[in-house]
């Protein structure tokens, strides 16, 4: 008898789990959908209330937040796979949109650019202002790569991911020198650098840039053409979404992989206390100089496809500006929360788009925004989580 009310309440619990993803996974692709789609500024004012509506009640009541975080947690796969799906089915609800379509291009990369900094800032606090430059290096490699070598799309993905790293390592060797704020200080001299680099040598364009970059193509379908599934056409910036999704859903395996790893574990304890850490035998500057690499490697294949999508990167695209909303995306997000992370890039790369119809007052509404929601979650929209074993 007792096994029996046991089983069923195991069957009841799993089916209220199941139905607890399902709800907020669809309802979440919903509200980005409307927002995507929304023209009207009222209704972008309306559903950011609404998303900070429900920001507040997740403060309020911890045990309904923590109550998701146990449903996802039991049926992480189910949770996977309706994602997965959602990711999928998702342009053909756009209603054909081309700048749907794109402004969704532009946030998976900034989401991406956002992981690899969070391995940095996140992960082992190490402040970096040259995630930006990064994904300039690996655009511009690239881009040389095809235009200069005829090199294809697939081959100059990972050759500017290496050329990304490479100096990645350059940076972090010396930044090992100096801490905090002069660390800082040496990250932000980097990009300068490279920006001016870009303007300024002969090879890269100069200001003026490099054009014409060719579109992909992928067992004779360019990127640039429409695309077709099952009968329904898609426009060609569908081509790039899918592309993009799929370095997301790699950055995600990367950052949990990594997290759950000795090395995402030395970072947490460089984080904490980097004294302690080396007491206990961890090579804080390897460890250090290694976050540098990842981060470049992943903004080098962020910085490609973007270059690729585009046809036209300028130094004007990688500028210090571009760092600075790297690191807000992180730190709105919520510093070492994958999920947060990805939020925060989302919100911060669509915000400055869906204001623009307070014109010249768009930066400031942009601005009042952000502080909103950091008061309203001062330590991300998701915060840090401690890190759990055994499970």
């Amino acid at each position: 008898m007792s096994v029996s009310v046991t089983a069923t309440r195991g069957t009841s619990g799993a089916a209220t789990a199941l139905s607890i993803v399902a709800l907020t996974e669809i309802g979440s692709a919903a509200f980005l959908r409307q927002f995507l789609l929304a023209e009207d500024w009222r209704v972008v004012v309306g559903l950011l209330g609404f998303f900070a509506i429900v920001l507040v009640g997740l403060q309020r009541l911890p045990t309904v937040e923590a109550r998701i975080e146990s449903s996802f947690s039991a049926q992480s796969r189910f949770a996977t796979l309706l994602g997965i799906a959602i990711v999928l089915l998702f342009p053909f609800l756009l209603e054909k949109s081309t700048y749907a379509l794109h402004l969704l291009i532009i946030a998976q990369l900034y989401a991406v650019l956002a992981l690899a900094l969070n391995f940095q800032l996140g992960s082992a606090n190490i402040p970096n202002f040259a995630t930006g430059a990064s994904y300039g290096i690996g655009a511009y490699a690239s881009a040389l790569l095809a235009l200069n070598w005829d090199v294809s799309f697939w081959l100059a993905l990972p050759a500017a991911a290496v050329v990304a790293t490479i100096f990645g390592f350059v940076l972090g060797v010396p930044s090992m020198r100096t801490r905090d704020s002069y660390l800082a200080l040496v990250t932000i001299a980097f990009g300068v650098v490279v920006h001016q680099l870009l303007n300024n040598l002969e090879f890269t364009g100069g200001p003026n840039g490099l054009v014409g970059i060719p579109a992909p193509e992928l067992f004779g379908h360019s990127f640039a053409s429409p695309l077709v599934i099952f009968g329904h056409s898609l426009p060609s910036q569908a081509n790039f979404y899918y592309l993009s999704a799929a370095l997301v859903g790699v950055s995600i395996l990367f950052a949990a992989r990594l997290h759950h790893s000795r090395i995402g574990l030395a970072w947490n304890a460089l984080r904490a206390d980097e004294l302690a850490a080396r007491c206990q035998g961890i090579n804080a500057t390897w460890y250090k100089v290694l976050a540098f690499v990842v981060d470049a490697f992943l903004a080098g294949f962020a910085g490609t496809i973007y270059a690729f999508y585009v046809g036209f990167i300028s130094p004007d695209n990688f500028t210090f500006l571009v760092s600075v909303t790297i690191m807000t995306m992180v730190i709105a997000g919520g510093m070492d929360n994958t999920l947060g992370v990805i939020v925060g890039a989302f919100l911060l790369t669509m915000l400055p788009e869906k204001l623009r119809a307070f014109s010249d007052y768009r930066i400031l509404f942009f601005g009042v925004t952000v502080i909103a929601f950091l008061m309203i979650r001062p330590q991300g929209i998701f915060p840090q989580r401690l890190r759990r074993y055994g499970g």
